[in-house]
């Protein structure tokens, strides 16, 4: 996958997925593990078979801990043709009839983001245990409600973007541990291409580049950083209206463009910003690229990471001691973005807790919603969530 053509991510995940046959000669991510760990099987069901699942779906068959039981999607056509592809016995054309068909144990729920809160709170209702694309919940009120209601079951709730797992994060995280940086003054991470062209619920109601694209950022640095206490935004319109394959032009009703301040505590600053207007000659080449997309900064040192944080490639580290920039987490590594939902799988058959956990991704739905009330009412929006940290193996 070197060096992709210029494309947006649609294209990047599309391209990927027509390796088809190419997979097999992939090493196995979950062989280390499982040649450690006790198989034990996890009954999974998948809604939404488009884009998304194209890069899940093969990640799931290759996990010794799934079992694939159901597929899923409102276009039957097409939970028909991922039930095929992946030997899933059974598929169906709503979560209703999903629900109470074959049991399963583990919803991943891959659908528009704005259908995530209630899919959610129907499957956990249902019994059935959680791994959800971004977001969780529409506001940090009903994630936390739904959070409750799994754990008052007995069930498990999770949800994207797992870039606290990679290698490159456990480096950083390690480096501002020791100390390495001296007293850390800023972050700044950035992500955006020209826009997805695919599907209209990118740019309406629920939808925008925060929850799409600076999901990831702000995951990533609150993860090495600690939570956030206060924010202060501005985001905007800039492309207003968009041409959706299948719709033609769509108005865009929430922000394609983003900047967002963090105060983390003790004088330390991060900023972020996300868009769908953002032209890169790159774009998304996944492996072998040197684009700095993320920064950390002290008084004793500077690391910045190469690539984006949900396809990492290696951190470049500066300091007072040794100012040349040294590479460093360049190996080789099995990190990929679309883990999540075998991660949690691995957790249910075996016990082994990832690093990523539902109060972390409730805590960024409230940054985001509050980066959205700071620019609408002028002010910083102080915030109440937090999760465990530091985030540490």
């Amino acid at each position: 996958m070197n060096q992709l053509p210029p494309a947006n991510r649609r294209r990047f995940l599309r391209n990927t997925a027509l390796l088809g046959g190419a997979l097999a000669a992939v090493p196995n991510p979950f062989s280390a593990a499982a040649s450690e760990l006790p198989i034990g099987k996890i009954t999974v069901g998948v809604i939404g078979c488009g884009s998304v699942s194209r890069m899940y779906l093969p990640n799931l068959a290759a996990c010794p801990h799934v079992e694939l039981v159901s597929a899923c999607d409102i276009i039957p056509e097409r939970a028909k043709r991922a039930a095929e592809k992946f030997r899933i016995p059974n598929h169906y054309p709503g979560i209703a009839p999903m629900l109470t068909g074959a049991p399963f144990d583990l919803l991943v729920n891959l659908t528009d983001m704005q259908e995530h809160e209630h899919l959610n709170r129907q499957a956990i209702e249902a019994g059935k245990h959680v791994w959800s694309e971004k977001p969780i919940a529409n506001s940090l009120a009903a994630g936390q409600e739904l959070l409750a209601l799994a754990q008052g079951k007995g069930l498990r709730l999770w949800g994207a973007p797992t870039v606290v797992q990679s290698p490159q994060f456990a480096f950083m995280a390690k480096t501002l541990a020791d100390g390495t940086l001296g007293r850390v003054a800023s972050a700044h991470a950035s992500y955006g291409h020209l826009g997805p062209d695919w599907a209209a619920f990118f740019y309406t109601k629920g939808g925008g580049s925060l929850p799409d694209l600076g999901v990831y950022n702000l995951t990533f640095l609150t993860g090495l950083l600690g939570p956030g206490r206060s924010v202060a935004a501005m985001t905007g319109i800039v492309t207003p209206k968009r041409n959706v394959q299948g719709k033609g032009e769509v108005t865009v009703t929430e922000e394609d463009n983003a900047m967002v301040l963090l105060d983390h505590g003790n004088g330390l600053l991060s900023h972020i910003e996300c868009g769908f207007n953002y032209f890169n000659p790159e774009d998304h080449a996944y492996t072998g690229q040197d684009h700095h997309t993320l920064s950390v900064t002290g008084r004793n040192g500077l690391m910045k990471l190469a690539g984006y944080d949900w396809g990492p490639h290696a951190v470049d580290l500066s300091t007072a001691q040794e100012p040349k920039f040294k590479r460093y987490a360049d190996a080789k590594h099995a990190y990929v973005w679309e883990n999540g939902a075998s991660l949690c799988a691995e957790c249910l058959a075996t016990g082994k807790e990832p690093l990523f956990t539902p109060e972390h991704a409730l805590h960024v739905v409230e940054i985001i919603t509050a980066a959205r009330e700071s620019q609408v009412a002028g002010k910083h929006v102080k915030l109440s969530s937090t999760f465990k940290w530091p985030v540490v193996t």
